[in-house]
């Protein structure tokens, strides 16, 4: 009996690994799709050219970006076109994930799992807008206006990638806050009001990481301290509705 029930253990464990293998290829070959059809079209130089765009237009009339590496020029463009792929393949990525688990959910659990899913690709999305469009356009011209006239202001483009990708990435991850919120208060480990009773600390926190996480001038730090305490207050009123909705039918509603 034992050894029959090791063996469907095993069989178990295994059909999950084939499982979260096929997933994993699914997820791939979505962001291979999409990669391909950037390079077709605008290309990756192209590409490149729009991530720097802010950058660019921030620094005097005629300069431009250096490359000091032999293969930079190849190798930045071909990142850039990666993560940017990725970004626009992440619903795809995210409904992988959540087609791997579902199996193992009840039905109101899965209710809950696909409004998270979409509702977290739009956020961060929505965060490396909000960062693209409003944020970078504002830190570039703070740090070249304050740039001394002695130097010649020339961002090399791979420290201009490191820089951007890890502030898109802050930014994103930043208006993932009512997801946050959601998840806590759905499953139990943090009660709304206790969410409500520490807002004031989570306005401190939030400015403490705009301060860490952007450069040194309050355009941006505000930029990302502000949308955090207003997306944190979105996640305490849509909690109850999500909490609602999932709601198990024997589960008893305080």
């Amino acid at each position: 009996m034992t050894d029959t029930n090791s063996q469907g253990a095993a069989d178990s464990f295994i059909s999950h690994l084939v499982e979260l293998r096929d997933r994993l290829v699914k997820a791939s070959i979505g962001i291979a799709i999409v990669c391909a059809a950037l390079f077709a079209w605008p290309g990756p130089s192209a590409i490149y050219d729009i991530l720097a765009a802010p950058m660019i237009s921030s620094l005097p009339a005629g300069a431009k970006m250096i490359a000091t590496g032999v293969i930079s020029p190849f190798l930045v463009p071909m990142k850039v076109t990666l993560l940017v792929s990725f970004m626009l393949a992440l619903p795809w990525v995210l409904y992988q994930a959540w087609a791997f688990v579902a199996p193992g959910l009840y039905t109101h659990e899965k209710r809950l799992i696909a409004p998270l899913v979409i509702s977290s690709s739009l956020l961060f999305l929505s965060g490396v807008a909000f960062c693209y469009f409003f944020v970078f356009g504002r830190v570039f011209k703070f740090i070249n206006e304050f740039a001394p006239t002695s130097i010649t202001v020339a961002p090399d483009i791979e420290n201009y990638l490191d820089f951007i990708m890890s502030m898109c990435l802050a930014f994103g991850m930043t208006f993932e806050v009512p997801i946050v919120v959601v998840v806590l208060v759905r499953m139990g480990l943090v009660s709304l009001e206790k969410l409500k009773a520490i807002r004031s600390y989570v306005i401190v926190g939030a400015f403490v990481i705009a301060a860490i996480v952007t450069p040194p001038d309050i355009v941006s730090q505000f930029a990302l301290a502000i949308p955090m305490c207003l997306l944190y207050e979105l996640g305490l009123l849509v909690a109850p509705i999500f909490v609602k909705a999932t709601q198990a039918p024997d589960e008893v509603v305080d």
